[in-house]
């Protein structure tokens, strides 16, 4: 299988030189949403309004979306639904991380630790594999600046970073607003069915309230 959208946003994350990962935190909240959406469109969950449900346990097939497949369903506690906030606040952090372990498991990464100034530990993952990378910008390129039409799982991705506004990972060398208003138009078109499209709206929706509500705490 392909990588994953979380993957794919890990990706763009991390400096090509240092391998250290940037906007840690937004790119976590993209990886969370981008964990969702991939479950949406495999069937598995459902996000209706402020709420989600987990509406098949049959495995996908990808470690990374199993493995949250089953900490989603402990977490619902045998609800039917629970609100989308609350599991992009719990899921964010431990999101990104085992987008993180999946990118290494399968080699397109590599973990290196080091420690700053000899006494933190810190770690980086420079790339092993540059073709996922390379691909993955050249399919956002073609649609954000060439206007070539997106495939469902890229116009997805490409909503998931405008909406936490990775903007510059994903271009660092063109024009934000030029970005954005590309962006915003495909995230807007007929993309995908409609309930794939209302869910990415709720996912979207709920991640701007909890990074909204995450700032006001971090700078109080």
């Amino acid at each position: 299988m392909a990588i994953t959208l979380a993957e794919e946003i890990m990706l763009l994350s991390l400096d090509d030189e240092s391998g250290v990962p940037e906007q840690r935190q937004a790119a976590g909240w993209a990886v969370a949403g981008g964990i969702l959406l991939e479950l949406v469109l495999a069937g598995r969950v459902s996000v209706e309004g402020k709420y989600l449900g987990l509406t098949d346990r049959t495995p996908t097939g990808e470690p990374l979306l199993d493995g949250r497949m089953v900490l989603l369903d402990a977490w619902l506690r045998g609800r039917e639904k629970r609100r989308v906030t609350d599991w992009l606040t719990k899921d964010q952090g431990k999101a990104a991380n085992a987008a993180m372990e999946s990118l290494c498991a399968r080699g397109v990464v590599v973990e290196q630790q080091h420690r700053a100034l000899g006494l933190f530990p810190s770690r980086r993952y420079p790339e092993a594999d540059s073709a996922p990378e390379t691909e993955l910008r050249q399919r956002l390129r073609a649609v954000v600046l060439d206007g070539a039409a997106p495939d469902e799982r890229t116009a997805g991705l490409i909503a998931l970073i405008h909406a936490t506004k990775l903007h510059r990972l994903a271009f660092p060398d063109v024009p934000r607003k030029q970005v954005a208003d590309r962006m915003a138009g495909v995230t807007a078109g007929q993309w995908a069915a409609e309930s794939v499209r209302a869910a990415l709206h709720d996912v979207q929706v709920a991640m701007a309230a909890v990074v909204v509500v995450a700032c006001v705490t971090a700078a109080s």
